[in-house]
């Protein structure tokens, strides 16, 4: 496949987890890493979710978005309520505002990715741009056996408009932020281990049958002299399909850091070696596993790359510099 996105480089980045299943109030600070610290009892709250806070600064500016946004809203609401009065923050480390959203991006079409999105749009004065791909709206189950069938909250374009969304779909790879942002759009499968999970189900034509996900996309942005961040969601397609899909997008082979959901938790954990041996061939200089991909593949990463590795905890910011 040839490169079809020519993504501009950014200059530095800010990337906070708003909505990730864990919290620690104690885990320590780095140069580049800086955790949510508010004055007691103020703390941030977690859920099983995703939501990043996403800002690029540009030669010409900055651009802010969100993508997905955890399962209740609360959580989004409350932890976003927090940022502004952060040390972090107070201390202009951390730049970001909720307020500052431009548009929104959606991963895939999961309740615990969407849930939030209801709440958060109607708070907002205006209506608001929503990267979707169309296949987000499928109906979908949780097939646990015989007589065993868990229906899933779906997503539908009606509710997401009357909530004040404009929706923008899209299949393929796109830009946002004037280029700077990838939308990767659906991802190639490559790789002989990531077979996605029998148990999850989607209705297509009528039928049910495996999910394949297809609606499944990650962010990215090209780092100046540094080479790609990737931001996944729950990272279906694999998050070593989707690191090189991006690569094979954008052209650029470079892959600085690596942070999202990477679904080995539970039926996954099979995936677990060959995902961790995969990411130590790819080589960032960050990796940072949340969310659904669960505490045995969180600590396998942690084991074989403890320079790249760091644990997450919600309301952690991540800064990114470039070079140059």
């Amino acid at each position: 496949m040839a490169t079809t996105v020519q993504l501009t480089e950014v200059r530095k980045a800010e990337v906070t987890f708003l909505v990730d299943n864990y919290t620690d109030l104690l885990l320590p600070d780095t140069e580049t890493v800086k955790r949510m610290r508010t004055t007691p009892p103020n703390a941030p709250m977690a859920e099983h979710g995703l939501s990043y806070l996403v800002t690029v600064h540009t030669a010409n500016g900055r651009h802010t978005l969100l993508m997905d946004a955890g399962i209740s809203g609360t959580c989004l609401s409350h932890n976003a309520a927090l940022l502004p009065i952060s040390i972090a923050a107070q201390l202009d480390v951390v730049q970001q505002r909720i307020e500052d959203v431009g548009a929104i991006v959606l991963s895939h079409g999961h309740f615990d990715h969407f849930g939030g999105l209801d709440a958060f749009l109607r708070r907002q004065e205006r209506k608001m741009p929503l990267v979707v791909h169309p296949d987000a709206f499928v109906e979908r189950r949780l097939n646990l056996g015989p007589g065993m069938q868990v229906p899933m909250p779906t997503l539908t374009e009606a509710s997401l408009s009357a909530a004040g969304a404009v929706l923008d779909k899209r299949q393929g790879p796109s830009t946002m932020a004037d280029g700077h942002i990838l939308v990767c759009g659906q991802v190639a499968r490559t790789t002989p281990f990531e077979k996605g999970t029998p148990s999850l189900e989607a209705k297509h034509e009528d039928k049910w049958q495996q999910d394949q996900f297809v609606d499944d996309q990650a962010i990215a942005f090209h780092l100046q002299d540094r080479g790609l961040v990737i931001l996944g969601g729950c990272s279906h397609a694999g998050i070593i399909n989707t690191i090189a899909h991006i690569r094979n997008v954008t052209g650029v082979d470079q892959v600085h850091a690596v942070l999202g959901g990477f679904h080995l938790s539970g039926a996954g954990e099979d995936l677990i070696a060959p995902t961790v041996q995969a990411m130590q061939e790819i080589a960032p200089q960050l990796v940072v596993p949340t969310h659904c991909t669960g505490w045995k593949a969180i600590d396998a990463f942690a084991a074989a790359m403890p320079e790249q590795f760091v644990l997450n905890s919600v309301g952690t910011t991540y800064l990114f510099q470039g070079r140059a």
